[in-house]
């Protein structure tokens, strides 16, 4: 269902657009989400509302069957950083997460409470991982959700098609860069 309204007060969130997840293969390329990440937020900027930024720099501790992303070694220094396309602004909410969600163990939803906002719309890396763990969270939070799909892409592709087809449109509401910036006003 295209995304047929944004409350007054939305925020933005961009999840994972820095220098270590861009650079791993994606299904669709990380620079052009990372193009339409810029976009939406330099569109929610003008209009006066939040853009949050979200970078990972840990993982849950737990044992898993695929093991780790990325291996066991240490990663770059700069593999945190976020991309120097998204443009951060002193005004930008920066939030550092240890999980695949935004919401878990960080003051995101604080942040966003204290700002009044209703509604959240997302973009970002990867689209099974942190957008889908973040947009979950939102809902169950309460916030009404918005995934822009065209700006967001995952390593799998089979994984980012159930998120875009079968997830998302449980959650809230789905549509393109275009279109959200458009109801902007």
């Amino acid at each position: 269902m295209p995304a047929s309204v944004l409350d007054p007060t939305t925020a933005l969130v961009l999840i994972d657009l820095q220098k270590g997840i861009t650079g791993l293969p994606t299904v669709h390329p990380a620079a052009e989400v990372v193009a339409r990440g810029a976009r939406l937020a330099a569109a929610f900027r003008a209009h006066g509302l939040p853009v949050v930024l979200v970078n990972v720099t840990g993982g849950a501790p737990g044992r898993t069957e695929a093991g780790r992303a990325g291996g066991t070694g240490t990663p770059p220094a700069d593999w945190a950083e976020l991309v120097a396309e998204v443009d951060r602004q002193p005004g930008d909410i920066l939030v550092t997460k240890q999980r695949w969600g935004a919401f878990h163990g960080t003051e995101l939803d604080a942040e966003l409470r204290r700002r009044g906002v209703t509604q959240v719309v997302f973009a970002g890396i990867a689209t099974s991982i942190g957008v889908e763990s973040s947009a979950r969270a939102a809902h169950e939070h309460g916030y009404h959700v918005t995934v822009a799909v065209d700006a967001v892409t995952d390593l799998d592709a089979e994984a980012h098609r159930n998120s875009v087809e079968r997830i998302f449109p449980r959650l809230g509401e789905t549509d393109t860069t275009e279109a959200i910036i458009g109801l902007l006003g």
